[in-house]
């Protein structure tokens, strides 16, 4: 589950993988109809055909780089009360931890957590309870946060605890500030010479992808940009969980037309396994030939 990108270590650290979702549940715009047509090139690997559900992972990369060893993304977490899936909810006993030490990136040796966004899928281990506090996972990290994403969601936190954000910004995201381990950064952020953040807004206000570059290799940490394969081939669906869905459409398209054809590696956020690879074209639309 690893490879090189230039002089750039790239591990990823799987939380889960199996079917989550129903498909026109998720995306409001799938019909049956468009559904039944993608379905003998979706089962079984995109698409479980005994639930009906989309295959998804979730997942870290874990990047070692000259100068430093990134996670971007930290998953759900364990201890988290979550009522938007109960697969989530109150998760426990997972190997997250020893799987990240086992890739050789025990929690003390991460210098730097990115987080594309704050869903509760993407921040949850950013923290872990401690007799009955929430303290941050990472010791020796610093958590950087888009300006824009950390504005919206705490206001909307501020606002109700729970309604908005599932809770993840009381239990995922303050903690790490009030430890003083945040950096609030401009949505185009530079870490270094090899990673920078990209403005990649719509799914929530603040997403940001996070791109790669070394000795002449590219790549792109979409993060939920793109959810699932299906959005290649009907790039104007949304999930029902953008904040602004005509702005995740048009982020989107501007994304796979930028991207297909192209050396620039994607690696995705839940496609299922190898979750990585290129974009392709495929007539008026796009496909995604995965890295093997």
């Amino acid at each position: 589950m690893g490879f090189e990108l230039g002089d750039i270590s790239v591990r990823r650290v799987i939380e889960t993988e199996g079917p989550e979702f129903d498909p026109r549940r998720f995306f409001p715009d799938c019909d049956s109809g468009a559904l039944d047509r993608h379905r003998p090139w979706l089962e079984p690997r995109f698409l479980d055909p005994a639930s009906g559900k989309l295959v998804f992972a979730i997942q870290s990369y874990l990047l070692r780089t000259r100068h430093h060893t990134i996670l971007v993304d930290s998953c759900v977490g364990e201890n988290k009360a979550r009522s938007y899936s109960p697969d989530w909810n109150m998760r426990g006993d997972t190997s997250y931890l020893a799987d990240l030490a086992a890739a050789g990136a025990p929690a003390e040796s991460i210098d730097f957590v990115l987080c594309t966004h704050l869903h509760p899928d993407h921040v949850g281990w950013n923290t872990r309870l401690v007799d009955g506090r929430w303290v941050p996972t990472f010791a020796n990290a610093k958590y950087i946060f888009a300006r824009d994403e950390w504005a919206f969601w705490r206001a909307k936190s501020a606002k109700h605890p729970t309604k908005y954000d599932d809770g993840a910004i009381r239990d995922s995201v303050l903690p790490v500030v009030e430890a003083g381990q945040a950096l609030i950064v401009d949505q185009d952020h530079a870490l270094d010479d090899q990673v920078c953040l990209e403005p990649s807004p719509g799914h929530t206000p603040g997403h940001v992808g996070i791109r790669l570059a070394s000795r002449g290799q590219r790549g792109v940490l979409s993060g939920d940009l793109i959810h699932n394969v299906l959005q290649c081939a009907h790039p104007q669906w949304s999930s029902a969980a953008c904040f602004d869905k005509a702005l995740s459409a048009r982020t989107r398209q501007g994304f796979l037309d930028r991207a297909a054809e192209t050396d620039t590696l994607v690696m995705t956020a839940h496609f299922p396994s190898p979750s990585v690879g290129h974009v392709v074209r495929a007539g008026d639309a796009f496909g995604f030939r995965f890295r093997e």
